[in-house]
């Protein structure tokens, strides 16, 4: 079996490499569930899925999807021991299904990773904007917050990994911190008493699962992101395997633990019309009077910081997709560039910081002089963008399944048949029911009322965008022969 390194290179590029050795486990944690933004996905995720489903099973969605996850991380985090490659789904796939399939991947990853990334420009800047105007009474254009966060990111971007993922544990830690505190507080409050209320079959197996399931899985998204850096990790056959298991149970349980809380603080019959009522906003009404004015603002700060840590890391992903295709010159050579010291992948890093400003700019003259004011951003630049991410995500989920499911089974006397067979297979199977109830409530995800066509061409620049991939892989196969075959002899497994 051959292992993707930095001696897989084509020559042309070969003096370019990443910062080696740098990451441990914990590092690796943090940099995963900083994607995943834990106060992010309390006060906007949890609150949203349990407004938008009308339903108190919220915790139980966390709980189903983390089981389904962590079959996926069996065979995902074992494929870790054999391929290292911060192009990690479409390494994967390429030595699991292919070249032709790898590369196609390889496209899916970097649009999903960069509308994810981009959309949550959108919530940034409208968050950053409310919080100066309540905290000094300063009115700030979104677009205006939004750039400043975009400054750091792209500084941040360029430098070391390890600088990123030093700043990101401190933001994740705080916010942690906070999530616990504001659990405390609700099971102390219970209005109703604690109880398992929210829990039980009625609140969650009443055709609400689907839904439940759709809005839950964006809570997750980065967690498959710690064999993006197996190439700057230390002992990589082992710790990135590790940072996956350790941050799925993790967000199952922490997440599934937080947002039984809450319901059990507002109330499991009052949760829904609560959350209707006041959106993202509902942690923060709820610790107003509990307790003092200054922590309830450096609560909502901290809101705005679990926002930038997720753009963080989700940039460092889009950035080492860039570098990964440039290297293996599937795309220009150019983007596999690293800085003399920082190890980073610079050029990679300003493509995707260039994509970002790109976005900005096209919301804030698209949103001047709507009637949305300034909830323009959070009502179409964030769910778009990040909704269709969260299908991609699954649709690369489900195929790096069937990747890893096809690889191992090419010598199965050397793996065990639950880690071969057994639990990729079942990932695959509840990764794509969870690609089609997305794609049932897609409209309900994205509130396109105003523009129903978004229904179809979100997804469908999503799916385009592997099918694109695939037809630039037949193109290098017909006209640039020794780049598809230097790409297909370094995922010969």
């Amino acid at each position: 079996m051959t292992e993707h390194s930095a001696s897989t290179r084509p020559a042309a590029v070969a003096d370019t490499a990443l910062a080696r050795r740098t990451l441990g486990v914990p590092a690796l944690v943090f940099l995963i569930i900083a994607a995943s933004a834990p106060l992010t996905v309390l006060a906007g995720g949890a609150t949203t899925s349990f407004a938008i489903t009308a339903q108190s099973g919220v915790p139980v969605g966390y709980l189903l999807l983390g089981v389904i996850l962590g079959l996926f991380a069996v065979g995902y985090g074992r494929m870790s021991t054999y391929v290292q490659n911060a192009g990690a789904f479409y390494a994967y796939v390429a030595s699991g299904l292919g070249t032709r399939p790898g590369i196609g991947t390889a496209f899916l990853a970097l649009m999903t990773y960069n509308a994810m990334q981009i959309g949550i420009y959108g919530v940034f800047g409208f968050t950053a904007s409310s919080l100066i105007e309540g905290l000094f009474g300063v009115t700030i254009a979104w677009w205006v917050c939004a750039l400043a966060g975009w400054l750091l990111v792209a500084w941040l971007g360029v430098n070391r990994i390890d600088l990123s993922a030093k700043v990101l544990a401190v933001i994740v830690l705080l916010e942690f911190l906070v999530v616990i505190v504001v659990s405390l507080l609700s099971l102390s409050s219970a209005p109703e008493g604690v109880t398992a209320a929210p829990l039980l079959a009625q609140n969650w197996m009443n055709g609400s699962l689907g839904a439940l399931l759709a809005f839950g899985m964006a809570a997750f998204m980065g967690f498959e992101s710690g064999a993006i850096y197996s190439e700057e990790a230390k002992n990589p056959e082992r710790s990135v395997a590790r940072a996956t298991y350790i941050a799925v149970g993790i967000i199952a349980v922490f997440y599934a633990a937080s947002s039984w809380a809450l319901a059990i603080g507002l109330g499991p019959s009052q949760i829904v019309a609560q959350a209707q009522e006041w959106g993202p906003d509902l942690v923060f009404v709820f610790l107003e009077g509990r307790l003092p004015a200054l922590l309830v603002d450096l609560a909502a700060v901290l809101f705005l910081t679990s926002i930038m840590a997720a753009l963080v890391a989700f940039h460092n992903a889009a950035a080492r997709y860039f570098f990964s295709m440039g290297r293996a010159r599937v795309l220009p050579g150019v983007l596999a560039h690293t800085g003399a010291r920082s190890g980073a992948p610079v050029v990679g890093s300003l493509v995707q910081s260039g994509l970002g400003l790109g976005f900005i700019l096209i919301f804030a003259i698209a949103g001047a002089g709507s009637e949305l004011g300034p909830l323009f951003p959070v009502l179409t630049m964030f769910p778009w963008l990040t909704n269709a991410a969260g299908f991609g995500l699954v649709l690369l989920l489900c195929i790096t399944s069937v990747a890893v499911l096809r690889y191992f089974n090419r010598d199965p006397e050397q793996h065990p048949l639950f880690v071969r067979t057994i639990a990729p297979l079942l990932a695959a199977i509840g990764l794509g029911i969870i690609a089609v109830l997305i794609m049932f409530n897609f409209e309900v995800m994205i509130d396109s009322s105003s523009s129903p066509a978004l229904v179809f061409i979100l997804p469908g620049v999503i799916v385009g965008s592997g099918v694109v991939g695939l037809l630039w892989a037949q193109y290098l196969r017909v006209r640039r022969p020794e780049i598809y075959e230097g790409v297909r002899q370094a995922n010969i497994g």
